[in-house]
């Protein structure tokens, strides 16, 4: 049965969507294209329809994940717009935002495995992290901080960092340590 051209990209954007969510909870290498065209509701063959190749689908999936969380920072934002950073911090370490393995940060969930890939993904993940790197000195700026880059850089890694201990460990008081340990860590680095 032919699918009709806006089918056809619709059927793109969820499987996009479905890779988006699926490597970030088993990893790019995690899942075969079998049970991610299942998840995406789609069988097997319409994958190579729709792209070249396992690694095309990680760089529109990486890309994906990296607006959304995007997305995410700014919503927090426009929720707080006199602590957008205070904002980001409450969400992003979370024991929520630590438990969601599917929708959660990219660079937490995938950082690793990205190391490893191509550098077409490894693109994405740069041009991600440039834009979480220029948000959160807007942030500084925005809040009376110091908008040096070096520090939008510390506080980036401080997080992801927090976000990465917090998922590894077992024992979830340290688990909870490990993130408020880096949100103070971030407060008093950003009132200095």
């Amino acid at each position: 049965m032919r699918v009709s051209r806006t089918q056809a990209a619709e059927n793109r954007q969820t499987v996009i969507n479905t890779a988006s969510r699926l490597f970030r909870e088993r990893g790019f290498d995690g899942i075969g294209l079998k049970d991610l065209m299942k998840g995406a509701g789609l069988t097997q063959g319409a994958f190579y329809k729709q792209f070249d190749s396992k690694d095309d689908l990680a760089v529109e999936a990486s890309k994906r994940a990296l607006e959304h969380a995007s997305d995410r920072w700014a919503n927090a934002a426009e929720r707080n717009p006199d602590d957008p950073l205070a904002a980001v911090l409450s969400f992003y370490l979370s024991r929520e935002h630590r438990d969601e393995k599917m929708d959660g940060c990219p660079i937490v969930a995938l950082g690793s495995d990205a190391a490893r890939q191509g550098p077409a993904v490894k693109a994405q993940f740069e041009a991600g992290i440039e834009a979480h790197i220029e948000r959160l000195c807007q942030f500084l700026a925005g809040t009376g901080g110091n908008a040096s880059r070096n520090n939008a850089m510390a506080i980036l890694a401080t997080m992801v960092g927090a976000v990465t201990l917090a998922r590894i460990v077992n024992n979830p008081n340290l688990a909870q340590d490990l993130l408020e340990a880096a949100a103070q860590q971030v407060r008093d680095a950003t009132a200095a």
